[in-house]
C-alpha cells in the first residue's frame, strides 16, 4: 500500500482531493464483483447428432462450445415435445406437476404464481430477453420477459384452428434456402442476438438473454451448401430403418404411435428416407452455423469472459429409426435424450460428463452460478458438481412422460438402464440396456436374468405418478 502513503502525503493539505481519494478507495475496496451473464440457445427438435457428440455430421462452432466448458452425454428431456420440454426446463418442474402434456395448454392456467427461469433473472434485475423460440409459440410467458415477449400480459394466447392437413402440408416436406438463408427466421434471430449483444458490451448492464433458433424443426431447412456438403449417398440408413412403424413381438404398439412430423400417414421407402436424413443433418449444420455467429459476437465483443452459455435441444428425434420419424409419443431414449453443453466462468473446460443428466437441472443449475436464491419447489437438481468436476459421484435418474388419449405413459433410465411403463403397464412395457444396446434393438422385459434389474427400475419409475391432472386444452 505504498502507493497510498505517497499519494496521501501529496494531498494532505488538499481537502477536496482527500475526499475524492477516500471516495475511490472506498470503491475499490467494496466494489461487488459484476455479475454473471447467461447466454442461452435453444435448437428445436434436435438429437446429439453434433461432432462433439460422435456423429458424422460436422458441427466446428457447438465443438469449440464444448472444448471450453463441459458436454453432457447422458442429458434428458421431461417429454418429446415442445410445449411440455420447455415448460419443464423453464419451470423446474416435471410435466406431471405443472400438467402441460401438450402443446396447447398453459402452465399459468393452474400456478399462475410460479416463477420460471428468466422470471427469477428477471426479479434480481437483469435484462431478459426473448429472441426466437423459447417457451412455445402458442404459449409464451409475457411476465418472464423485458424483451421480446410474443403478447402482452393478460392477452389471449393463441387458438388457431389448425387440421393435420394443415399441418401435412407445412411439415412434411424439404426446404433448400439460397445464399445463407438471409430471409429465413433463424438468420434474422442470430442477427438480433448479435444486436443485442453489442448494445450490452456497450451498456454493460446485467442480462439473461434466449436466441431460439426453430431448426431442424420440421420442415426440415437449410441453404443449399449445406445440402451439397452432405451427398445423399453418404447417408447411412439406421439399422433398424423400417418403411412404417408397426408393432412386434419386442415392442408393444404403445411404443411406436403415428409420426407427427415426416411421413404423415405414408411409408418412406429408402431413397426418400435418405433424403429426409440429409435434410434434417443440413440443418443440424445450419444450427451449428448460426449459433457460431452468436458465439463469435459474444467472444469479439469480450463478454464470454462474464457468462455463462448454455446449449440445448428440447427433445430427440426419430430419423427412422423402427419405422418412425420426429419425436411425438416416443419413449425410447432417442426420443428423450438431447445436447447439452455449457461453459463459462466456473466451468471447467473441455470435459465430457457420462453421468445421467435432467433438463430439469438446468434451472438450479443457472441459479447457482449466477449467485440467485432458486425458489422453493424446484424437481431437479444443480450440475454445478459436474460443472466442476464432470466425473463426479452422481447417481440420480432421468425422468419422462407422454400423454396420449388420455393415457399416461412414464419412463426413468440411470447409467445404463432404460425402463417404460406404457398405461402403468396395462398396455406393455420394455427394459433396454443401454450400455450393451444403445440403438435400443431389444426388449428385455421378459428376460429372466434380467429381473433383479426389472424390479430395481420399477421402484425407480413409482417416484413419477400415474395419475397426473392434465391442464385442459385451450
Amino acid at each position: 500500500m505504498n502507493w497510498i502513503h505517497r499519494i496521501l502525503s501529496r494531498t494532505i493539505r488538499r481537502p477536496l482531493a482527500m475526499i475524492g481519494l477516500f471516495s475511490f478507495l472506498a470503491g475499490v475496496a467494496f466494489a461487488s464483483p459484476a455479475r454473471l451473464n447467461v447466454l442461452f440457445i435453444l435448437s428445436d427438435d434436435l438429437r446429439p447428432d453434433l461432432s462433439c457428440y460422435g456423429s458424422y455430421v460436422e458441427t466446428p462452432n457447438l465443438d469449440r462450445l464444448a472444448g471450453s466448458g463441459v458436454r453432457f452425454a447422458n442429458a434428458w428431456v421431461q417429454y418429446p415435445l415442445c410445449n411440455p420440454s420447455r415448460t419443464s426446463m423453464l419451470t423446474g418442474r416435471h410435466p406431471t406437476t405443472t400438467g402441460a402434456l401438450s402443446n396447447r395448454n398453459y402452465f399459468r392456467d393452474a400456478y399462475p404464481e410460479m416463477v420460471t427461469l428468466p422470471q427469477l433473472f428477471k426479479n434480481a434485475g437483469y435484462d431478459t430477453l426473448r429472441i426466437g423460440k423459447v417457451f412455445h409459440d402458442t404459449a409464451d410467458d409475457p411476465i418472464s420477459w423485458t424483451y421480446g415477449a410474443k403478447r402482452a400480459v393478460g392477452a389471449p394466447l393463441s387458438n388457431k384452428p389448425y387440421t393435420m392437413d394443415m399441418h401435412r402440408t407445412n411439415s412434411d416436406r424439404i426446404i433448400i434456402l439460397e445464399g445463407d438463408g438471409e430471409a429465413h427466421s433463424d438468420y434474422k434471430i442470430a442477427d438480433e442476438a448479435i444486436a443485442k449483444l453489442h448494445e450490452y458490451a456497450a451498456s454493460q448492464k446485467s442480462f439473461f438473454m434466449t436466441c431460439g433458433l426453430v431448426k431442424p424443426h420440421s420442415p426440415p431447412t437449410a441453404p443449399k451448401k449445406w445440402f451439397d456438403s452432405l451427398p445423399l449417398n453418404t447417408i447411412p440408413l439406421p439399422v433398424d430403418f423400417k418403411p412404417e412403424a408397426d408393432a412386434t413381438p419386442e415392442f408393444p404398439a404403445a411404443a411406436l404411435p403415428p409420426n407427427g412430423d415426416l411421413f404423415i400417414g405414408r411409408k418412406a421407402s429408402e431413397e426418400q428416407a435418405k433424403e429426409m436424413i440429409q435434410a434434417y443433418q443440413a440443418s443440424v449444420k445450419w444450427v451449428d452455423w448460426n449459433a457460431g455467429r452468436v458465439l463469435d459476437a459474444l467472444r469479439k465483443l469480450g463478454l464470454d469472459k462474464n457468462t455463462i452459455v448454455i446449449f440445448w435441444g428440447d427433445h430427440g428425434y426419430h430419423l427412422g429409426e423402427k419405422g418412425k420419424w420426429s419425436k411425438h409419443g416416443s419413449l425410447f431414449n432417442i426420443g428423450f435424450r438431447v445436447p447439452v453443453i455449457m461453459a463459462g466462468p466456473g466451468v471447467s473446460k473441455g470435459g465430457t460428463s457420462q453421468r445421467v443428466v435432467q433438463s430439469l437441472d438446468i434451472f438450479p443449475t443457472l441459479a447457482e452460478l449466477c449467485a440467485l436464491k432458486a425458489p422453493d419447489g424446484l424437481e431437479g437438481r444443480s450440475l454445478v458438481p459436474l460443472l466442476r468436476s464432470p466425473s463426479a459421484d452422481w447417481t440420480h435418474p432421468a425422468y419422462a412422460v407422454t400423454y396420449r388419449g388420455g393415457k399416461l405413459h412414464r419412463a426413468v433410465r440411470d447409467d445404463r438402464f432404460l425402463y417404460a411403463e406404457f398405461d402403468s403397464g396395462r398396455a406393455g412395457a420394455m427394459l433396454i440396456d443401454l450400455k450393451n444396446d444403445p440403438r435400443e434393438l431389444t426388449n428385455l422385459v421378459a428376460k429372466v436374468e434380467y429381473r433383479e434389474d426389472l424390479l430395481r427400475m420399477k421402484k425407480l419409475l413409482a417416484f413419477l405418478p400415474s395419475n397426473p391432472k392434465a391442464l385442459p386444452e385451450y
